[in-house]
């Protein structure tokens, strides 16, 4: 089908995404940067109360969203004026598009539901694999591939940090550190998932950077889950170095 597609035709689509690319970028950076009342779910918004989850990363952990949006941006303004038209690039840009758009929403979805914004961020997630998964086609690692990498693995951290508040905030007599030993297992099972099949020390750096966000969070107490989140952010690096190694 695409056999018949005008090559001018189509050149004009990629460049067309190639622009929404960045102009989305833009729009995550800024949605999330200035829209304003969000620092993390508040305990009445939840049926149970859910205050200080022992899963969920110290405040300067989210500090990384700083990086992913510049790295974004910087990949989309580089996509736009030099790999407009590659076929590589431009595999990856409808499900950027639509995660980024997505993204730019999703403090103010937090602001007013739980539950919605806890679907739409594993939607993002969903999309943010789409794309990190079709990047390892291109040869652009720092451009292109990073980037999406980073994306990826932070919210496969923030996808079940989200989930596990939800879980306990809305299911009775599942308390915060049982709910974060299952979010834990869970999320790092994904983690070493993705990270097989993605391969990337980018992907293994961002999940990493949340677990240390955790590790900080509960360096007053909570020793055994403590001693879970290290050996996990210990298993996730063993992984990558493994990888890195055969490579």
């Amino acid at each position: 089908m695409s056999d018949l597609i005008p090559p001018q035709a189509a050149d004009s689509t990629a460049k067309m995404k190639a622009i929404l690319v960045l102009v989305t970028a833009l729009g995550f950076a800024a949605g999330s940067t200035f829209t304003p009342g969000f620092g993390g779910f508040a305990p009445d918004q939840f049926p149970y109360p859910v205050a200080d989850l022992p899963l969920t990363p110290a405040g300067f952990a989210f500090s990384i969203w700083g990086l992913i949006f510049l790295a974004l941006i910087a990949s989309g303004l580089f996509g736009l004026l030099k790999r407009d038209t590659d076929p590589a690039w431009d595999r990856t840009r409808w499900p950027l598009i639509a995660v980024q758009t997505l993204g730019a929403t999703w403090v103010a979805l937090a602001v007013r539901s739980p539950p919605v914004a806890t679907v739409a961020i594993w939607i993002m997630l969903a999309l943010a694999l789409v794309a990190a998964g079709r990047s390892m086609k291109s040869t652009d690692t720092w451009w292109l591939q990073v980037p999406l990498m980073l994306l990826a693995g932070w919210l496969t951290a923030a996808s079940w940090v989200g989930l596990t508040t939800l879980a306990v905030g809305y299911i009775e007599g599942l308390s915060q550190i049982t709910g974060s030993w299952i979010g834990l297992v869970l999320a790092l099972i994904t983690a070493i998932a993705c990270l097989t099949w993605l391969r990337s020390p980018a992907y293994a750096a961002a999940v990493i950077w949340a677990l240390i966000g955790v590790i900080a969070a509960n360096a007053g107490g909570g020793w055994m889950f403590l001693t879970g989140v290290v050996a996990g952010a210990a298993a996730i690096a063993g992984v990558s170095l493994r990888q890195v190694q055969r490579d």
